[in-house]
């Protein structure tokens, strides 16, 4: 070993306390920090290196710490944490705020005829199929033809249940009304999402004990993260409908994207609990069974669920 770094440094965990709120904030706003979309592969690549490394207790000469956990975050913004195949860059965190605001603003600025809608409703969960499969828990392969699949049925059940659901503006009162483009976002993810992740609920997901020892794989776990991540999306999306004003925005429209941003940096920490786990006794009966048979004294496993 080389350099002066000390080993003891735990870089599978998140920089900042998790259990508070300013720690889960900071994590967020680094692991979707829009900068690292610019950063080219040579540059990824060095990131990837350097986490490897540290991970077999290899320090280069002259690496600093800021500089380990800022190639830490670098690289699980680009890597995938179970597959460690590098993501599509349009599905990765870091592109959440870009993708987000340019998809936002043309649906609220082409929506005057049915076309126009069903092009950017089509656009609009076509882009959260891909982050819902870039993002996914797991490394079970998933076939063309299976992906396939899951894409079609997803866009157009979420499209065709969204279009039904705005529809419904013209017949209901306007202060009903108001709260449909949000049941719409609601629904649509109830079914993008399990659909791009119907692979975790056939094969499961791993599930590991809490050093990160992987036990097997659980199709209950994979229910439970995407039950989770389903409930995260919805209610991350309700701050920005419940403050959206058509007249604040017609007066203030330079503000719309900040306040988007800021309300939705706000509530991630507060949804988003720690590493997601459950207990053992709520394995399936044959996974159960080989752990307590390996693991007599574990009472929880722990998992990616994705995001």
């Amino acid at each position: 070993m080389s350099g002066e770094l000390p080993l003891h440094i735990n870089i599978e965990e998140p920089r900042w306390d998790q259990s508070t709120f300013v720690g889960r904030a900071s994590h967020f706003f680094t692991v979707t920090d829009p900068r690292n979309i610019l950063l080219t592969d040579e540059q990824l690549e060095n990131a990837k290196r350097i986490v490897h490394d540290y991970r077999q207790g290899v320090v280069p000469p002259g690496l600093t710490e800021n500089e380990l956990w800022r190639a830490k975050y670098v690289y699980e913004s680009a890597f995938h944490p179970d597959t460690g195949e590098k993501m599509i860059l349009i599905g990765r965190m870091s592109a959440q705020v870009p993708m987000n605001m340019t998809i936002t603003g043309c649906m609220m600025t082409f929506y005057r005829t049915t076309p126009a809608v069903l092009f950017w409703q089509w656009i609009n969960q076509s882009f959260n199929a891909i982050v819902n499969y870039t993002n996914r828990s797991g490394d079970a392969p998933l076939t063309v033809s299976e992906l396939g699949t899951a894409y079609v049925s997803a866009t157009t059940g979420a499209v065709a249940t969204a279009l039904g659901l705005n529809a419904l503006t013209k017949h209901v009162s306007p202060l009903i009304g108001r709260f449909v483009p949000f049941a719409a976002v609601a629904a649509a993810n109830c079914i993008n999402i399990p659909l791009m992740r119907q692979r975790e609920l056939k094969a499961g997901i791993p599930v590991t004990d809490n050093n990160g020892n992987r036990l097997g794989e659980s199709a209950n776990a994979a229910q439970q993260a995407i039950s989770q991540v389903v409930v995260s999306r919805i209610l991350m999306a309700a701050p920005g409908m419940a403050f959206s004003c058509p007249s604040y925005s017609k007066r203030f429209p330079w503000l719309s994207a900040p306040i988007q941003v800021g309300l939705v940096g706000f509530c991630n920490p507060v949804l988003s609990p720690p590493p997601s786990s459950m207990s053992v006794t709520a394995l399936e009966a044959e996974l159960r069974a080989k752990i307590l048979e390996s693991h007599p004294e574990l009472q929880r496993v722990y998992f990616n669920k994705g995001l």
